[in-house]
């Protein structure tokens, strides 16, 4: 009796190792971003994912007549390996939690902030399982035909996952901020240019892999294993060249292009922003960062979002407004615009007569923080996560944001994981980028990741950029990505750089991501290609 209960264990155990073994490595490859940033395990952290999905030796059930695998066993290792990688990557979302300050008691402040967890992490098991589904049916076709359609697969459910609401954890964010040299890759086509890397050199080795164990099998010549490992290197190394060469190119500064920008950082804990101390202290703490920054010689200021909560009617009335009027430097204040019943979290102009000349709105909203997507369903659940009780509302699209120096890229908060948000503005003329977030509320590797975000877009476009937050990471970065400072957490600082004014455009701005497109469109061609060649075979021997 015990012998057939330790044999139905080692069964069970059995069935759930190549789940496990997915999920393990999906981990791994959460652990590439914030805070452990082991960004090299990208490169093989989807092998084993492949090899499962994939390999031959693990299918199983086939008929007697040659029908083709079952797909159910299988699918779940891309679930796992979905659940493992999001759900590691965007364990910040936690750090929300309690909410106290909002108002939400303490136990349904944790069901909210699992429910928000929870949910994500399933949907990115969801797309990492619609692409092993699609793997499994091409488990009998050439390994290079599956490299093909892998990444091309990959990266075009990347594409349909950024085009929604719900968006931060692609592959290539896993490279950023430590491997500044393949990150340029995205001037080619966009962070998709780096998927498809991550994707194909992982695909190039699990087919090795895959072979080896063949070979082993049929003691056949493990020639074409060398092959494929072989290829991998050289693609690997290939690729990082390519983005060397982009990465080494000299940053022109000519002095007209030059503009001198000031940061204020105003460490205003989020539990207090909303109450009458909060505001003062916002007042107090941005207004004598302006000054300081005025009288260092600066042409402007950044603020972050928010950096005064309230509307736009009331701004002029500020210490801040005043100051800006005082000293004659423009300043972008992040506060709260109107739009009918409705508000915006913005970006406003202040030229050197402090007058208002130019408005961003944010037109990416952070779901289930400041809007209920599917409100009918959701939004008895999480209803009071919103800090506000009013509606708010994005901004438009195709916003351009123009200053006293020339046009801008502008981001506020969340949209800085929304390439085409910078492309767009660039292509239409944005000469650099400003980027204003209030990470308050989570911990410390969610402003890590979100800086990380900010120097993928940063190269992309080709563009200086200056981010400002309210309690950290602010900071400057160049066109390469690299960070020229960077403020400390939970402090209160300022701190002025220049930047310069560019109108370069890279082949991502101008083309957008013709990479995934033509993935798709050669994959699909290639697949079809040999479906009609063997159906040809299969209809010549059947005739004879």
């Amino acid at each position: 009796m015990q012998k057939k209960q330790s044999k139905k264990q080692r069964e069970r155990l059995t069935a759930l190792l190549p789940y496990l073994i997915a999920n393990a490595c999906g981990i791994f490859m959460g652990l590439t971003v914030a805070p452990v940033g082991a960004w090299f395990l990208a490169w093989i952290a989807l092998v084993p994912l492949w090899v499962l999905v994939v390999s031959s030796n693990s299918i199983q059930n086939l008929s007697s007549a040659g029908s083709a695998p079952k797909v159910r066993p299988k699918i779940p290792n891309g679930f796992a390996w979905g659940i493992g990688y999001h759900g590691v990557a965007l364990f910040w979302i936690t750090g929300i939690h309690p909410m106290t300050w909002l108002g939400v008691p303490w136990l349904p402040s944790l069901a909210i902030t699992l429910f928000c967890w929870g949910f994500l992490s399933l949907l990115g098991g969801v797309f990492v399982a619609i692409w092993a589904a699609v793997m499994v049916r091409l488990a009998g076709q050439k390994p290079w035909l599956r490299i093909l359609i892998g990444t091309a697969v990959w990266c075009g459910l990347e594409s349909l996952w950024s085009a929604g609401p719900l968006w931060w954890s692609s592959l290539a964010y896993t490279q950023s901020p430590h491997n500044l040299v393949i990150l340029h890759l995205g001037q080619l086509s966009g962070p998709n240019t780096v998927t498809a890397a991550i994707a194909a050199v992982n695909g190039l080795i699990a087919e090795g892999w895959i072979k080896r164990q063949d070979t082993k099998i049929s003691f056949a010549p493990s020639r074409l294993v060398n092959k494929y490992f072989a290829i991998a290197t050289g693609l690997l190394i290939s690729l990082h060249l390519i983005g060397f060469i982009l990465y080494s190119r000299p940053i022109a500064q000519p002095p007209e292009a030059a503009l001198k920008v000031g940061i204020v950082q105003g460490n205003i804990p989020n539990r207090l922003l909303r109450s009458s101390e909060g505001f003062r202290r916002a007042q107090e703490n941005y207004t004598s960062g302006y000054i300081t920054l005025a009288n260092q010689g600066v042409d402007a200021v950044l603020t972050p979002e928010g950096a005064l909560p309230i509307f736009q009617r009331n701004l002029m009335a500020t210490a801040l407004v005043a100051a800006v009027k005082e000293k004659g430097v423009v300043a972008w204040i992040g506060a709260f615009g109107e739009r009918g019943d409705s508000y915006t979290i913005s970006l406003f102009t202040f030229n050197s007569k402090g007058e208002i000349v130019s408005r961003y709105d944010k037109a990416k909203l952070v779901p289930l923080g400041e809007y209920i997507p599917f409100e009918g369903i959701l939004g008895k659940i999480v209803q009071r996560l919103s800090p506000l009780d009013a509606h708010q509302v994005p901004g438009s699209a195709n916003q351009l944001f123009d200053t006293p120096f020339g046009r801008a890229i502008a981001s506020i908060c969340y949209e800085s994981a929304f390439p085409e948000q910078f492309r767009r503005q660039a292509a239409a003329g944005g000469q650099f980028i400003l980027s204003s977030s209030n990470d308050a509320h989570y911990t410390a590797s969610m402003p890590f990741q979100h800086h990380a975000q900010d120097m993928m877009r940063a190269i992309e476009t080709d563009r200086w950029s200056a981010r400002a937050t309210n309690t950290g990471y602010s900071a400057f970065v160049d066109p390469h990505g690299k960070t020229l400072w960077i403020s400390g957490y939970n402090t209160y600082e300022t701190h002025a750089a220049t930047i310069y004014r560019r109108q370069t455009k890279t082949l991502y701005v101008r083309w957008g991501d013709w990479l995934t497109p033509l993935l798709l469109v050669f994959s699909g061609g290639a697949w079809l290609v040999i479906q009609l060649k063997d159906t040809k075979i299969n209809k010549n021997l059947t005739l004879s």
